[in-house]
């Protein structure tokens, strides 16, 4: 049965960490490339970040850059996401997607919200 079941979810303090984990299951793993995805109440969803199925091509949406780390473990089926100093801009559901390496580009898939795909999503809170 094909899943992306996403995990480590929850409440921080603003400046924070967590680490978001998106387990995937039912199809060739390899052959696909991860991304996050978040949507806030009463917003559009957007793209996060992308990695390529090897994990060599990473993508990230401005506003986390040099906040948030991607990275997949292809062994494990999983694909990760490491935020760190979070703020409650980033309050937000968070999805992760698949989408296979040879269609569109690994930014198409994160700015235009690509995905074959997708998991049931884990929320996300930042407040004091």
């Amino acid at each position: 049965q094909l899943q992306l079941v996403e995990s480590g979810g929850g409440l921080v303090q603003p400046g924070g960490s967590l680490r978001l984990s998106c387990a995937a299951s039912g199809f060739t793993f390899d052959y696909y490339r991860i991304g996050w995805f978040r949507q806030a109440p009463g917003k559009e969803r957007e793209g996060v970040s992308c990695i390529s199925s090897s994990g060599g091509a990473t993508y990230y949406t401005d506003s986390v850059k040099g906040r948030f780390t991607i990275a997949r473990d292809n062994a494990k089926n999983t694909v990760y996401l490491q935020m760190n100093s979070l703020k409650p801009e980033d309050i937000a559901v968070y999805y992760c997607a698949a989408q296979p390496e040879i269609q569109a580009s690994l930014q198409a898939m994160c700015v235009q919200s690509l995905g074959r795909y997708w998991g049931q999503g884990t929320q996300v809170t930042v407040s004091a």
